[in-house]
């Protein structure tokens, strides 16, 4: 059930099999169904377990108390929703699903013992929260000083290669179900102001969007436009010193 976790950590470092099966364990001790568009938790809640995205596209977002919406992260398969959160007294964002999400709830005591166990994976859980912060980073860069075609360009370029490093694309297709109003409530732009520069990547073949099916067919030539460096992803294998000694 840990697939795509597994497959995320091991752009880190590669695990053995023992930590393979700890994880996997440990995703399987509760698990819940979601539907589209539905709070998995809401701000002011009790802090739950460890959620982790199985399946299905989830978000992070803050609502202001006149309605508006800020999009805030995006939670896709082999993404944990803060493996740290149980230690704080309430929730400060709401979580919820973009599509149906299969999640696990691992409580936080397995958390803990899977670190206390798994000296690899405990350095692996690290990284994974260090990337989701330089993530954060990129994009308060992203609205405070990119271009509406660089904020579009450059979140498309970085869901483009999260879901590949999971092995969630088929050449130069990935699958993203946002719709346009959410895609403004992320980047800090109008809906139309959104379609107006979907045309304008697409007039230039930078980018192909047929429903929820994005192509980039010059990936290099779209992040050269948009001013696009991976390096906040840490997708080198970073902790190839740490590497399971398995034949």
């Amino acid at each position: 059930m840990a697939d795509f976790l597994i497959r995320k950590l091991e752009n880190f470092s590669r695990l053995s099999t023992e930590d393979r099966h700890a994880l996997d364990q440990a995703s399987r001790q509760r698990m819940r169904q979601i539907r589209p568009r539905d709070d998995i938790v809401r701000e002011g809640d009790l802090p739950p377990g460890v959620n982790l995205i199985l399946d299905g596209w989830a978000c992070r977002y803050k609502t202001l108390e006149d309605g508006r919406r800020q999009i805030i992260a995006y939670l896709l398969p082999g993404d944990l929703c803060d493996h740290g959160v149980p230690i704080l007294r309430e929730m400060d964002h709401s979580i919820g699903s973009l599509t149906a999400v299969t999640l696990a709830e691992i409580p936080p005591e397995t958390v803990r013992q899977l670190t206390a166990d798994h000296a690899r994976l405990a350095q692996a859980l690290t990284w994974e929260s260090l990337v989701a912060a330089a993530i954060q980073r990129e994009w308060t860069v992203n609205i405070g000083q990119r271009t509406a075609f660089e904020r579009l360009g450059h979140l498309f370029c970085e869901l483009y290669l999260r879901l590949q490093a999971v092995g969630l694309t088929r050449g130069t297709t990935c699958e993203v179900p946002l719709t346009q109003a959410e895609i403004a409530d992320t980047i800090g732009l109008s809906v139309v102001h959104v379609n107006r520069t979907l045309q304008e990547l697409r007039s230039i073949g930078l980018i192909a969007l047929r429903g929820r099916e994005l192509t980039l067919p010059r990936l290099e030539a779209l992040q050269r436009a948009v001013q696009f460096n991976p390096n906040y992803l840490h997708l080198d294998h970073e902790g190839r010193h740490l590497d399971a000694n398995e034949t």
